[in-house]
C-alpha cells in the first residue's frame, strides 16, 4: 500500500508554552527549537509575536538560526498581529503565517461581539495581508467543531479564495469524539469548493483524553497535517501528543499508512529536554516517553520479555531512543532477579538465587523498588554467608 506524507506541525513553543508552568525564556526556546529540528518536525510554530516583545524576539531568533523546518508564527486576523508576525519571520529560510479567527456563534457573539459578515471580511483581509509576507499561509477557524457547518464551509472557501494554502479546523475545546471528527472533516472537505487545492490540518485538544484518537480519525478523513506537541503539553489538558501520533503510524502501518520525517530515536531525548527546561516532569505511565513505558515489574511480563520482547512490547525501546527496563519490585519473578544479577556480573547457584530472590522480594515489600546497589548488597551477603548456612544445615 502506498503511503501518504503526514506533515508534523509542532506547536510546543506556541500552544504548549501557553499552558501554565511551561513558559520558557528565549535561550530555552532556541535550545528546544534546535532539538525539534533534529527530531525532524516539518513545521515549528515558534510563537505568537504580538503577545510580547520577548515572543517576537524569540520568533525572530529561531527564524534566523533554525533553517531546515518551516518556521511559523501565529497571528489573529488583525492587521497589527499579521504585520508583527511577518516582520518577525523575515529572517526565515521558509516561513508560514498562521492566522486565525473564531467561527462558532458562541465565540462570535460572546467573545468577539461581531457578526458573521464581519468575520468573513476579516478572513479575507487577514489571509490577503499575510500573503504579502509569504506564500505559505495557514488559516485556522477557532472552535471549528462547534461552528455552524454551513457558515464554516463559507469561511473555509473564503480563506482558500484569499490564498490560504493550509486550512486548520481545530477542536479547540476537545469537544469531539473520533467518530464525530471523521464525519466532520469528511463533510467539510466534500462540500468546500477548492478543497483539493489545500492541505487540511487537525489541531485537537485533550479535554476528554481523545486528542490523539481524534487526530488519527481526522487523518482517515483526508487530513494530512497534524498539529501536536511534545509530551502533549498545551492549554488546559493539553494537545495531541506528537510522540503518540508518530509511533501509532509506525506500529500500525496497515491502518495508518502515512510516513513522517520524524527521527523516532530522538523522541525520548526531546521529551526529556522539554522536562528539563520547564521543570515539569512527564507522568511515569505516559505512552512512549514516560519512564514506565518500557518498564516491566510483573514476573510473568518479565519472563516473557526476557525470552522475546515482542511478548509485551509492541515497539522496540531503541526505536524511541531508550532502553527497556526490568524493574525489581514485589511482583517480580526469579527470572528477572537472575537476569539482573547476571547483568551486574554475578553468577549464582540455584541455592544462592533462591536466597537472593527471597531477600529482594522482602525488601520490595518495604520500599517501592529495588536498585542495583540493593541487589549487589543482597548478593554480597548471600554469597558470603552461603558456606556457613550449608554447613549448619548439614550438622542439623
Amino acid at each position: 500500500m502506498a503511503k501518504d506524507k503526514l506533515i508534523i506541525f509542532d506547536t510546543t513553543l506556541r500552544d504548549g508554552e501557553q499552558s501554565p508552568g511551561f513558559s520558557m525564556n528565549t535561550d530555552e526556546k532556541i535550545r528546544l527549537a534546535r532539538q525539534l529540528e533534529a527530531l525532524g518536525a516539518d513545521i515549528i510554530e515558534a510563537g505568537f509575536p504580538i503577545a510580547s516583545d520577548d515572543d517576537a524576539h524569540a520568533v525572530q531568533l529561531i527564524a534566523q538560526q533554525i533553517r531546515r523546518p518551516v518556521i511559523a508564527a501565529l497571528a489573529r486576523c488583525n492587521p497589527a498581529d499579521i504585520e508583527r508576525a511577518g516582520e518577525s519571520l523575515r529572517p526565515a529560510e521558509r516561513s508560514r503565517i498562521h492566522t486565525f479567527i473564531a467561527t462558532s456563534d458562541l465565540h462570535l457573539e460572546r467573545k468577539l461581539r461581531i457578526g458573521r459578515d464581519t468575520c468573513l471580511q476579516a478572513v479575507t483581509d487577514g489571509v490577503t495581508q499575510a500573503r504579502g509576507y509569504t506564500d505559505d499561509v495557514e488559516f485556522s477557524a477557532e472552535d471549528a467543531t462547534r461552528s455552524d457547518i454551513d457558515f464554516l464551509c463559507r469561511v473555509v472557501e473564503t480563506a482558500i479564495e484569499a490564498g490560504a494554502t493550509t486550512i486548520n479546523l481545530p477542536d479547540t475545546v476537545g469537544y469531539c469524539t473520533p467518530e464525530e471528527i471523521e464525519e466532520f472533516f469528511t463533510e467539510v472537505r466534500g462540500r468546500v469548493s477548492g478543497a483539493d487545492r489545500v492541505v487540511f490540518s487537525a489541531h485537537c485538544h485533550d479535554d476528554l483524553g481523545l486528542a490523539v484518537a481524534n487526530s488519527l480519525a481526522a487523518m482517515r478523513a483526508g487530513v494530512r497535517q497534524v498539529e501536536c506537541t511534545i509530551n502533549g503539553i498545551g492549554e488546559r489538558a493539553g494537545n495531541a501528543s506528537l510522540e503518540e501520533i508518530v509511533m501509532a503510524t509506525r506500529v500500525k502501518p496497515d491502518r495508518l499508512p502515512y510516513t513522517t520525517e520524524i527521527d523516532t530515536t530522538q523522541l525520548v531525548r526531546t521529551s526529556r529536554l522539554l522536562s528539563e527546561l520547564t521543570q515539569e516532569p512527564v507522568q511515569a505511565n505516559k505512552a512512549i516517553v514516560g519512564r514506565n513505558a518500557f518498564a516491566h515489574e510483573a514476573g510473568i511480563h518479565q519472563d516473557g520479555v526476557i525470552k522475546d520482547r515482542r511478548t509485551y512490547e509492541i515497539m522496540t525501546p531503541a526505536d524511541v531512543g531508550v532502553e527497556s527496563t526490568l524493574v525489581l519490585g514485589k511482583h517480580s519473578g526469579r527470572h528477572a532477579v537472575k537476569k539482573r544479577c547476571e547483568d551486574l556480573g554475578h553468577e549464582l547457584s540455584r541455592f544462592e538465587l533462591d536466597r537472593v530472590y527471597r531477600e529482594v522480594i522482602a525488601l520490595a515489600d518495604r520500599q517501592k523498588s529495588v536498585s542495583d546497589d540493593d541487589v549487589a548488597a543482597i548478593v554480597g551477603r548471600v554469597v558470603s554467608a552461603a558456606p556457613a548456612v550449608v554447613a549448619g544445615e548439614g550438622v542439623a
